[in-house]
């Protein structure tokens, strides 16, 4: 597995991703500066982290989406290539167009920074496949924009087409009430592209991939991708 790790200004949680991929493939992946204009050749999956991109100015992910390395990982997805968006990475993914939908502020209009239980909606991705279909995972969540919101065609298409990848749950599985930290609909944590090559997540699972810190339960992802095929031509 051939990782790049988008770098922006103002993201920090690009070194946390590297740690996850290496530990998963034992390959250090490749850190490339957004005004890059193209992927180092090979790449298989592109991560675009957590953080702040650009201050969080405009919206969050706006000035990013736009930036001259996103036309890199666009062409990358269209290929068929994986691309895995975290936090903010989730939010430059819907802002460049490569996910439907936007992230909004938070229901209670407060930054939350916890752990939170996901449900993992289906395993038979190259992001899930490490996982049993809705088996509960612990994570970790810090965001102040990570309500996802979209028109109910695009929610309906998503919910038909089995692209949700995770929903916020409590501890036994139950969705809604309390277990959704941030007022997304349906309880969504993340989202698919058409072709389950592209994945945006809100919660943090490369913060837990060491016992050390608290669990390992986001290590799941990152062994599924270091097992899944190449996709990319």
């Amino acid at each position: 597995m051939r990782a790049a790790v988008i770098l922006f200004p103002g993201l920090n949680r690009e070194g946390d991703a590297m740690r996850a991929l290496e530990q998963a493939s034992g390959v250090k992946p490749n850190l490339v500066w957004h005004a890059e204009h193209d992927l180092p050749a090979g790449t298989d999956l592109v991560v675009v982290p957590g953080g702040f991109s650009y201050g969080d100015y405009l919206r969050c992910g706006a000035i990013a989406g736009r930036a001259n390395i996103m036309n890199a990982v666009r062409a990358h997805a269209e290929r068929g290539g994986l691309v895995l968006g975290i936090c903010n990475g989730f939010q430059i993914l819907c802002e460049s167009g490569l996910l439907p939908g936007v992230l909004m502020r938070n229901k209670d209009l407060k930054f939350v920074c916890r752990m939170q239980h996901l449900r993992v909606e289906r395993n038979d991705t190259p992001f899930a496949n490490r996982y049993a279909r809705h088996q509960i995972i612990k994570v970790c969540v810090a965001h102040g924009e990570g309500n996802y919101v979209a028109d109910p065609n695009t929610i309906a298409r998503l919910e038909g087409e089995g692209r949700v990848a995770f929903r916020y749950s409590d501890s036994n599985g139950a969705i809604g009430g309390d277990a959704n930290c941030n007022g997304s609909i349906n309880d969504i944590a993340g989202i698919y592209s058409e072709r389950m090559n592209v994945l945006g997540m809100m919660p943090h699972p490369e913060n837990l991939i060491d016992p050390m810190m608290g669990g390992i339960d986001g290590r799941g992802l990152f062994e599924s991708l270091v097992h899944a095929p190449a996709r990319a031509a």
